[in-house]
């Protein structure tokens, strides 16, 4: 059998260096797997809770879990350790994502960025609107921040299945909005999601914050002293009343975003080490067999590291162990809800899940498509090249998806009302079906009829 060459016989190393991704292409197909992933953990999570394994189900998320050494443990369920510290891990993702999109990506253009902010400012003051509409008073008013939402995995998850029907304008429109939605979110979670404040564990997390911000300052790159002292902030916000997820977030906007990088000096450098590979390995083309060789390509690898943003390097490492751990975990520990069909249409009619559903479903639309043509009319700002306002319907549907944040608020605010909880988990999943569907059928028949008329 003859030997496959050419672009045939190409290892995987080769492959990786002609697939040159910008960091929102590569965003974008990390953020599509995981909807994907975190669709099937939901349908998993679904069926073992209306299963035969439905009280083990439970029961392992209600296993305590104590960590620490004897004069200071922390003990919680292994529910509240998902959701009060593997989040931790997934904010402090959501944050990094934050600072890179504010500072070097879709929304440092005021004029870029005016729509999607416009339209995602709708997008969660329409759906906050229509569920306070529906709940003005009472505990059930504490679920209003719920319907605010936007998965962004879900719905470029959703997406993704359009395939090559989706101009890219309108995915960066999409995670443009959904990272001003998730902006909101964190705020509202921070102001509003609160427990009673102890303003000592402030004062300390407070002093930790200050000294990670006088390391960023300080020019201190390497990412340990800023990970040990962000654990260590997050046991204080803990302890602090403010939830502990915020830890993620705060450390993140400290991680230092500018590398310390010198164009010519690096250019310089890698030619000078490239004509050194060369040398080696005229010498031994083995590189398992030549140390030089091997020594070079690795002083090679570690410098392309250091002139990379540190905050830039850490968010794209720890988008794994978040898309494809943290978030397929949060999933299975919180959409099992039980579901009993001879009494479905009460639990789609209570006014938490119907304030949800209808905030996420409707509001979401209103909120999107509305106030994006409110914006355009007035002249305040104008839709990306090749979209139009059909477009912008479908991102309104697609909006509607509110998954992970959505229950995350719902287990904060409905904290002490078990009912409720179950209802907020109802309203949310049905929203997110009905919206998922309709936004891809939607943007489907756009396109189609697109294509018709154009040829």
């Amino acid at each position: 059998m003859k030997k496959r060459i050419g672009k045939e016989h190409v290892a995987p190393w080769e492959k990786a260096f002609e697939r040159v991704l910008t960091p929102l292409e590569d965003f974008i197909r990390r953020q599509t797997t995981s909807g994907i992933l975190l669709m099937l953990c939901a349908i998993v999570a679904l069926y073992v809770a209306n299963s035969e394994w439905s009280d083990a189900y439970h029961h392992l998320l209600e296993k305590p879990l104590t960590i620490g050494m004897e004069g200071f443990q922390l003990s919680k369920s292994l529910h509240h350790w998902i959701n009060d510290g593997l989040m931790a891990v997934f904010f402090f993702v959501i944050g990094l994502e934050l600072k890179r999109e504010i500072l070097v990506g879709e929304l440092v253009d005021p004029k870029q960025a005016l729509l999607p902010i416009i339209a995602a400012a709708g997008g969660m003051l329409v759906p906050v609107l229509i569920y306070i509409s529906i709940n003005p008073q009472g505990h059930t008013f504490d679920g209003w921040g719920v319907p605010m939402a936007t998965d962004i995995a879900f719905a470029l998850g959703t997406l993704a299945l359009l395939g090559n029907r989706v101009p890219k304008n309108l995915l960066t429109f999409l995670v443009a909005l959904a990272i001003v939605d998730d902006l909101g979110a964190v705020l509202v979670i921070a102001l509003f999601y609160t427990e009673t404040l102890n303003f000592y564990a402030l004062a300390i997390a407070a002093t930790l914050l200050l000294l990670l911000i006088s390391l960023n300052l300080g020019g201190v790159r390497r990412p340990l002293p800023y990970i040990l002292l962000g654990v260590v902030l997050w046991v204080a916000m803990l302890k602090s009343g403010v939830h502990a997820t915020l830890a993620g977030i705060f450390l993140a906007f400290t991680i230092p975003m500018r590398p310390k990088y010198d164009p010519d000096r690096f250019l310089s450098q890698v030619n000078v080490m490239l004509r050194q590979i060369k040398r080696a390995y005229r010498l031994e083309k083995n590189i398992v067999k030549n140390d030089e060789l091997r020594s070079l390509v690795r002083a090679l690898g570690e410098g392309i590291q250091r002139v990379q943003a540190p905050a830039q390097i850490l968010e794209r490492k720890m988008h794994i162990p978040s898309a494809y751990v943290v978030i397929p975990i949060f999933s299975l520990a919180n959409a099992g809800i039980p579901i009993d069909w001879s009494t479905f249409g009460d639990t789609v009619t209570h006014p938490v899940s119907m304030g949800i559903a209808a905030g996420l479903v409707v509001g979401k639309l209103i909120g999107i498509a509305g106030f994006s043509w409110v914006a355009v009319r007035l002249g305040l700002t104008s839709l990306p090249n090749g979209l139009n306002f059909r477009h912008i319907v479908g991102v309104g549907l697609m909006g509607g998806i509110g998954f992970t944040m959505s229950i995350f608020i719902a287990e904060l605010g409905f904290a002490h009302h078990a009912q409720d909880l179950l209802m907020a988990k109802t309203g949310v999943l049905l929203a997110s079906i009905i919206a998922g569907l309709s936004g891809f059928l939607w943007l489907y028949f756009t396109f189609e009829n697109s294509r018709k008329s154009e040829s």
